[in-house]
């Protein structure tokens, strides 16, 4: 870890040149990285799965794009989403954090912020999401409160199950379910689909972003797919890949996409696979690397659907 990380107070994990860093004035920066605002990839990874949802429901309901309203407020929802739920595991897992390289310069276990602040903090970004959620209709709105049950839970799930990467996900794929909910008022088969991908793909993604904090984690006690699986995490990854793939091709036919659409599904099947090649066992740098290259790879798959709606919508 460079001096100037130290000395500013910035975790192992951060962005270089971000302007929370540059420009954010500096008793703002803790909570701005409690928020995570300095590492966007967890909002996008939040934000996709709402994006491919819409664009799966433009393709069943015959629509040009995905609706432009909903994908804007799925923007907002994912970054204040995104931020309550990294404020609250903080506070759940402070003592944690501590005796993890990684994250012991985290606000929360660096002493930066008090927890009741913090506390506070939560509950404004909670107060945001809420705000955008009931802009939806009835049926996603109890199906987006119903989120918050996995969420709840997941950071006390790597103190007792091996595989906590499972409940992360039913909480990062929530977004899969909601974009068909907004347009059709109800779940049908090709968004639990969409979901059940999603939510294989989260463990993948998760699972090598976890091979950064094998050692670290052995120590304190950390359960983790990247620990379970061993010497085997390439081929689990890749079998979490290949279903996440699959399941989403079957959500796509199932809403009646074509051509385009499959191409799209192809394209972030190739880009998953290019990860799974790449990854190399306690690499923790290129592990990093990997992770983040998803926002790409969910992006590839956005722009595929959303093609494909504009084909169906105007063709």
């Amino acid at each position: 870890m460079s001096r100037t990380a130290i000395d500013d107070g910035r975790p192992a994990d951060a962005v270089t040149g971000h302007w929370v860093d540059r420009f954010a004035p500096r008793p703002w920066r803790p909570y701005l990285r409690l928020a995570r605002i300095d590492r966007p990839i967890g909002w996008w990874l939040l934000l996709l799965p709402c994006w491919w949802s819409a664009a799966l429901a433009a393709i069943a309901a015959e629509q040009p794009f995905p609706d432009p309203w909903h994908c804007l407020l799925f923007l907002i929802g994912a970054v204040a989403m995104r931020g309550a739920g990294s404020t609250y595991n903080d506070i759940a897992d402070r003592d944690l954090d501590a005796q993890v390289e990684r994250t012991r310069l985290r606000p929360l276990p660096s002493g930066q912020v008090r927890p009741r602040h913090a506390a506070l903090f939560l509950l404004v970004q909670a107060l945001i999401g809420l705000a955008v959620l009931v802009q939806f209709n009835e049926e996603a709105i109890l199906i987006g409160l119903c989120s918050l049950v996995p969420v709840a839970i997941y950071p006390f799930m790597k103190r007792v199950m091996p595989l906590p990467q499972a409940i992360l996900g039913l909480a990062f794929a929530w977004g899969a379910l909601m974009g068909w909910a907004a347009v059709f008022a109800r779940l049908d088969p090709p968004a639990l689909l969409l979901y059940a991908g999603a939510l294989c793909w989260v463990i993948g993604y998760d699972t090598i972003y976890a091979v950064q904090d094998i050692e670290d984690d052995e120590i304190a006690g950390i359960r983790s797919s990247a620990r379970l699986f061993g010497r085997r995490v390439k081929g689990a990854v890749g079998l979490c890949y290949a279903l996440a793939a699959i399941l989403i091709l079957l959500a796509a036919k199932g809403a009646g996409a074509g051509l385009v659409g499959y191409l799209g599904v192809a394209a972030f099947a190739a880009h998953l696979a290019w990860q799974v090649v790449a990854l190399r066992e306690r690499d923790g740098r290129g592990a990093l690397t990997l992770f983040r290259s998803n926002r790409d790879a969910g992006l590839i798959l956005f722009v595929g659907l959303a093609a494909d709606a504009l084909l169906h919508g105007l063709f």
